[in-house]
C-alpha cells in the first residue's frame, strides 16, 4: 500500500489531502509512524523524529495513529488478495506476497491480476496500491517500490539488467548502514558492481553469505511464498517527553509496558519463552538485553520479573543514564498452555488476576483498571 496509515488518514478527512502529514508522535519526542507523499518532498520519512520532520515543515499535519482502524482497513484489503490466491504471506498490515501461479487459468496473466487487485482495493477501500510482478519474492519486493505510488510494475528475467543494475545496492535485503559503508568503500554502490565484484573484495564484508549476497544482485531467490506466518515475537515499546531518570518511574514504566505486551500474548494465545528489554538513552545509543523464561509464559508478574532483572542489571551498568525509549517483548513464542492444577498458590492466583484484567478491559476499555504501582504519583 502506499504510505497506508497517512493515506487512511487523508481518506477519512477531505481537510488533509494534497497536504504534508505525518502520523505518529504524540509529543515531539516521537517518531514519525508514516508519511504523506507530500510530506516525503521535504524528506521526511518514516522512523524520523518528529522534532526533525517539523524542523524541515513547519506547517506539517500531524495525526496520532489509529492502530484498530488501520488493522480493519488491513483486513479489507487482505480480503481481496485471498480472493485471487490462498497463498498470501502477509508482511506486515499493508504488505504482502502473494504466488498467483495456480490462479493464472483462472484470472488470466500475473499482470492482468496485479491490475485486477489493484482496482478492487481502490474500490472497497478509495486507496491505493503499488505491485511489483516477477518471478520471485526478491525481484517483485523491489519491483513494487519502482513506480510508487499506484505504480505496477513487472520485471522478467529478460529485464534484469535494465531494471535492476542501475539501482542502489540498499535494495538488496540484508545491507543496512554499517555494510554500506564498507561497500561503498570498495566503490560498490549498485546492484551491478555488487553482481560484478570480485569474492576478494566481497569476502571480508559478507564472509559466508558472499554467494548468496551475489545471488540476490543477481535477481535469484528460491525462497517460497508461506501463507499464516507464525507471530515472531510480540511487544511494546513507548519514547517519553522526558526522560525516565529515577528508577521508581522506569520500573513503573516498565510495569505498564509488560501489562501491554503480557496481555496481546495472553489475547494470541502464545506464551513467550524469552523476555527481551530495550532502551535507549538521552544520548540515542539503544541496547537490548534478554533472557529465557522457563518454563514458557505470558503472565504479567512473571514477565515483569525477568524484565525488571533485566533492567536493574542494565543501571548497574549505566549509573545514572536517562531513559528515553523503553520496550518490553516475549519471542520465541510457543502456544499457551493450562494451567498448572499443582503450581504454587501464588502462580495461580496471579493467573486469575491477569484473566480477571483482561476480561474486565475487554468489556470497559483498556484505562478501566490499572495496577497500583503503574499510577503515577
Amino acid at each position: 500500500m502506499d504510505a497506508f496509515y497517512a493515506s487512511v488518514e487523508q481518506r477519512d478527512n477531505p481537510d488533509h489531502r494534497g497536504k504534508p502529514l505525518v502520523v505518529g508522535g504524540g509529543s515531539n519526542r516521537g517518531v514519525v509512524a508514516a508519511a504523506s507523499y507530500e510530506a516525503r518532498k521535504f524528506g521526511i520519512r518514516s522512523a524520523m523524529p518528529i522534532a526533525e520532520a517539523i524542523r524541515r515543515c513547519d506547517h506539517l499535519l500531524r495525526v496520532k495513529p489509529r492502530m484498530s482502524h488501520y488493522k480493519a482497513v488491513s483486513r479489507q484489503i487482505f480480503s481481496v488478495f485471498n480472493e485471487f490466491t490462498p497463498l498470501v504471506e502477509g508482511l506486515s498490515l499493508d504488505e504482502a506476497f502473494l504466488d498467483v501461479t495456480a490462479s493464472v487459468k483462472l484470472f488470466g496473466s500475473p499482470q492482468e491480476i496485479a491490475a485486477s487487485i489493484k482496482q478492487r482495493i481502490l474500490a472497497d477501500t478509495g486507496l491505493n496500491a503499488s505491485v511489483g510482478v516477477a518471478e520471485n519474492k526478491l525481484v517483485a519486493k523491489i519491483a513494487s517500490d519502482l513506480d510508487k505510488p499506484d505504480g505496477l510494475t513487472v520485471v522478467t528475467p529478460a529485464l534484469y539488467g535494465e531494471k535492476l543494475d542501475p539501482l542502489p545496492v540498499r535494495v538488496i535485503p540484508g545491507i543496512g548502514r554499517e555494510t554500506l559503508k564498507r561497500l561503498d568503500g570498495i566503490r560498490v554502490t549498485t546492484v551491478r558492481d555488487l553482481r560484478q565484484a570480485s569474492n576478494r573484495d566481497l569476502e571480508p564484508i559478507f564472509g559466508r553469505f558472499t554467494q548468496k549476497t551475489r545471488d540476490r544482485a543477481s535477481g535469484i531467490d528460491d525462497r517460497p511464498v508461506v501463507p499464516d506466518r507464525e507471530e515472531k515475537s510480540i511487544s511494546a515499546e513507548e519514547t517519553y517527553e522526558q526522560d525516565l531518570s529515577s528508577p521508581a518511574d522506569m520500573n513503573r514504566e516498565l510495569l505498564r509496558l509488560t501489562e501491554r505486551t503480557s496481555a496481546r500474548l495472553r489475547k494470541a494465545s502464545l506464551s513467550a519463552s524469552t523476555v527481551q528489554i530495550k532502551i535507549r538513552r538521552a544520548d540515542f545509543t539503544t541496547f537490548t538485553r534478554q533472557r529465557r523464561v522457563t518454563p514458557p509464559s505470558n503472565g504479567t508478574d512473571q514477565i515483569y520479573a525477568v524484565a525488571n532483572e533485566l533492567l536493574s542489571a542494565w543501571r548497574r551498568a549505566n549509573p545514572g543514564a536517562k531513559i528515553r525509549l523503553l520496550g518490553v517483548g516475549g519471542s520465541k513464542l510457543v502456544a499457551a498452555q493450562q494451567p498448572d492444577l499443582f503450581a504454587d498458590e501464588s502462580s495461580q492466583y496471579s493467573s486469575v488476576i491477569d484473566e480477571t484484567v483482561d476480561e474486565i478491559r475487554e468489556k470497559f476499555g483498556t484505562l478501566s483498571v490499572s495496577r497500583a504501582k503503574t499510577l503515577d504519583r
